[in-house]
């Protein structure tokens, strides 16, 4: 079978896929294609019959947001790699999520380290043929470092010879204080192997990126450092450092109230948060977040997914937008702005503890990188943020208007 001329590769990742290294770290910035070319080097690897015996768990910290990352990413290899034949070769299940290779019997299973059951399947993951052999470890900064310690226990004992223990952790870097950069990259070990990759590297980004990158680069140059070039980043100047993603019931019940907000977009993104609030904590439970998308478009991916009971706090400069969503059978209002207005919500939100469901992606990434200006004469942060990138910050912002105005909006 003529796999290997279907597949196309960034050659800056042929080190990557070659080391036979214990632990290879694969991080990088925003679209340098790390998790394509790491979820491809697997599909390809355990589709040849020289790896036959070695299985992959794939892990994130929680569980559920497989589906829409690493399930999606190694489905599309294996389509890009088999094409119409990928199902004689692979069989794909859905429920429980799993891959198998027709070929060779290697297994790919998945796995979240959010709770004590989640963790414990760990210890008893068996496969068909051979043995767990390769850990793919997804955003691996949302992981702890004990989280670490259980998955490196589970590569244990005799391979074959052509079969070798690894661990890869692909990450966008965050903190410079993070335990990975102390455990891996502050001293240099011969079972460590470190690649670092942007953007620029990636041979298939699109030019519509590539622009996005040079307005945030002109925008918001240190948010750039760490977002675009994968850089080590630290909590210096970030409005909301103390979040916490965490897995939670997003059922209407289980909060005391529940608002929309809604920050409108086009070139750059549309984005709408449905946000929970119970015992003076602020969740937020679900994001539509879109570019180059018009708003009857967004109003049909609402359908369906937003409660039109909920009153939804829009950007007050597109009254034509909000009048759409009204005509719609949504409670759309534009906030009233004021002097001040951003300071005083952000200072709400600072005095509140904010969780974040793992499924709101771009609430997360916007969140870990929202900062206050820095003077370039003086180098202090102004009280003023970096309006880049800060589309799902702003309907954070409008979401809460309700509730910090203690219900009494002015539309």
């Amino acid at each position: 079978m003529k796999q290997a001329r279907l597949l196309s590769w960034n050659k800056v990742f042929y080190d990557v896929n070659h080391t036979k290294c214990r632990y290879r770290m694969v991080m990088g910035g925003a679209g340098s294609g790390k998790s394509y070319n790491i979820a491809q080097d697997y599909i390809k690897k355990l589709s040849d019959k020289r790896y036959s015996g070695a299985n992959l768990l794939v892990v994130r910290k929680v569980f559920e947001t497989h589906r829409d990352s690493t399930f999606a990413e190694l489905t599309s290899a294996i389509s890009r790699m088999f094409g119409v034949c990928a199902k004689d070769v692979w069989q794909i299940r859905k429920s429980p999520l799993s891959l198998e290779c027709k070929l060779t019997g290697n297994c790919i299973v998945f796995r979240g380290m959010n709770d004590a059951i989640q963790r414990e399947k760990l210890k008893s993951i068996t496969f068909p043929k051979g043995k767990l052999c390769w850990i793919w470890c997804e955003e691996a900064t949302e992981l702890s470092e004990s989280d670490c310690d259980i998955l490196d226990d589970r590569l244990r004992g005799e391979l074959s010879e052509r079969l070798f223990y690894q661990i890869t952790f692909t990450f966008n870097p965050v903190s410079a204080s993070h335990w990975i950069k102390r455990r891996y990259f502050d001293k240099e070990s011969a079972d460590v192997f470190c690649h670092k990759s942007t953007f620029t590297d990636n041979r298939f980004i699109d030019a519509d990126f590539k622009r996005r990158m040079q307005r945030r680069q002109e925008e918001d140059p240190e948010g750039y450092r760490v977002y675009a070039l994968g850089e080590w980043g630290d909590f210096d100047g970030l409005i909301l450092p103390h979040f916490e993603v965490k897995s939670f019931s997003r059922d209407y019940g289980m909060f005391d109230s529940m608002a929309i907000g809604q920050d409108f977009g086009f070139n750059h993104a549309n984005a709408i948060l449905t946000v929970g609030f119970r015992d003076g904590n602020i969740y937020v439970c679900d994001e539509i977040y879109e570019r180059e998308t018009d708003t009857a478009e967004m109003i049909r991916l609402a359908d369906g997914r937003i409660d039109k009971r909920l009153i939804m706090y829009c950007d007050s400069a597109e009254p034509d937008r909000i009048k759409m969503w009204r005509k719609a059978g949504y409670r759309a209002y534009g906030v009233k702005k004021e002097a001040g207005s951003v300071r005083a919500q952000i200072d709400w939100l600072k005095a509140h503890k904010l969780f974040i469901h793992p499924d709101c992606e771009n609430t997360i990434g916007e969140i870990s990188l929202w900062r206050w200006k820095k003077d370039s004469k003086s180098g202090l942060y102004i009280d003023e943020p970096v309006q880049c990138n800060d589309d799902a910050m702003a309907a954070l912002r409008y979401a809460i208007e309700g509730v910090r105005r203690g219900a009494r909006v002015e539309f």
